[in-house]
């Protein structure tokens, strides 16, 4: 028994100076919801350790068991983060004798001294259940719990040993082949992404009582089989293994990462928000302010710093009055000079949302630019929209069209300082806004003449 136990001893070392010059960096976790592929979910392992006929004395046909040692190999798909369907294969040698009474005192009545079954193969397929997926207080799983249960076949043959010391072989050492049920306990842990050391031991109920070779009665043969062995994973090492995958673990982090990218979304719209409405503070100031109160804003005023007291036009600009009168000419607007002014806004023309003039409009305008200089008229112009658009737009929009209209006709002759333009906005409708033909009618320039 102490030379199986410092072979086990030697093996088990081994098996973890292996494991550790494999280990490496563990990969980072899959998303929630991610399909099978992204996770390694098939595994090979090896292992050894002790095979006897029972853990428990007097269980089996003979008083004394005898510890040897086994092997075995395992092939694993893991389906679920906690189950998984595992092929298992064992094989070694039970031994036992009837070297003492049985626990009553009694003394064995078994005409066999003792026996050795080689078994050659024990074949079976079971479920793997993975308890650190169920007990899901830890994030990592490092060390995983485990149970298996299934159902197999076996072939072995059974050396006997009689009282009188002469040797015999069980169905004249055919192999014998019978069913058995393997249940299992275990305990893996995670030296690396690749490798897991397996510690377990399982219990085999077989269909029979040949094991032993000997028929004891109605109870069945069992054997067990307490291992240390190496699992690995198979796959790319970039991925994670199924059975260290925590569910609940991945959705706490999809919510945090979730959560993290929802508040980087609202810091980023409000940094953004908070700059926009900046630029509206700005923009609103400059309507509201007028430094040199004169009574318009800076927004408008083409003249700044006008003297206290001036009295300025809507540009902000002074008004020069002069109070001599030399030859003093009554004018009168006669209804074809009211006509010719009628079809230049009739004709008036501009670029979409622009105060470009277009060709269009110039020869109407001629007319009006002769009309002032021939009969010496004022001429006061002014420029309204629709309501499309903020306000601030939109009386930029009415004066700029009025400015643009009083410079071609002045390029056409006409003074200067007889044409007054102004922009109304969208102060001023003269229809409704609710209509494409209302809004139209809103955005116009106005001519008065006098």
């Amino acid at each position: 028994m102490k030379t199986h136990f410092l072979k086990l001893s030697a093996l088990a070392l081994s098996l973890i100076v292996t494991a550790g010059a494999n280990a490496q960096e563990k990969p980072e976790s899959p998303k929630l919801f991610a399909p099978s592929s992204a996770f390694n979910t098939w595994s090979f392992g090896i292992s050894g350790g002790i095979l006897a006929p029972t853990l428990m004395t007097g269980q089996n046909d003979f008083t004394k068991w005898k510890a040897d040692l086994g092997y075995g190999a395992t092939l694993k798909n893991q389906i679920l983060p906690a189950l998984g369907i595992q092929a298992d294969f064992v094989a070694g040698k039970l031994k036992a004798d009837n070297s003492r009474n049985w626990g009553n005192g009694l003394p064995p009545v078994s005409p066999f001294a003792s026996y050795e079954t080689k078994l050659a193969y024990a074949a079976s397929l079971s479920a793997n259940l993975t308890l650190a997926n169920i007990y899901w207080m830890n994030r990592v799983n490092v060390i995983r719990p485990y149970m298996t249960a299934g159902y197999g076949f076996m072939g072995y043959k059974v050396t006997q040993i009689d009282n009188a010391g002469i040797e015999t072989k069980f169905r004249a050492g055919e192999s014998v082949k019978e069913t058995y049920m393997p249940v299992g306990l275990g305990i893996k842990f995670g030296i690396s992404n690749s490798i897991n050391l397996d510690l377990g031991y399982t219990m085999n109920f077989v269909d029979a009582d040949n094991l032993d070779g000997y028929y004891a009665g109605m109870q069945n043969d069992k054997f067990s089989y307490s291992h240390i062995g190496l699992e690995f994973n198979l796959g790319s090492k970039s991925k994670t293994p199924l059975s260290s995958y925590n569910p609940v673990a991945a959705l706490q982090d999809d919510y945090i990462t979730r959560n993290a990218a929802l508040q980087a979304s609202l810091d980023a719209d409000r940094a953004k928000h908070a700059a926009h409405m900046e630029e509206m503070n700005k923009e609103r100031m400059r309507f509201l302010n007028d430094s040199d109160k004169d009574g318009v804003s800076d927004y408008f005023d083409k003249c700044p710093n006008t003297p206290a007291g001036i009295q300025v036009d809507g540009a902000g600009c002074e008004i020069k009055v002069t109070t001599t009168v030399v030859n003093p000419v009554r004018v009168v607007v006669t209804e074809e000079d009211r006509k010719v002014v009628a079809e230049a806004i009739r004709n008036l023309e501009f670029d979409f949302g622009k105060s470009t003039l277009r060709s269009s409009s110039y020869p109407s305008l001629n007319r009006v630019a002769d009309l002032l200089k021939s009969k010496d008229f004022s001429l006061k112009l002014a420029g309204h929209t629709d309501n499309v658009g903020s306000d601030a737009a939109n009386m930029k929009l009415s004066k700029d069209r009025a400015e643009s209209v009083k410079s071609y006709l002045v390029s056409q002759g006409a003074s200067s300082s007889r044409i007054e333009a102004i922009g109304y906005g969208e102060s001023q409708p003269i229809s409704t806004n609710k209509t494409a033909k209302g809004r139209q009618d809103n955005r116009r320039v106005e001519f008065t003449l006098y």
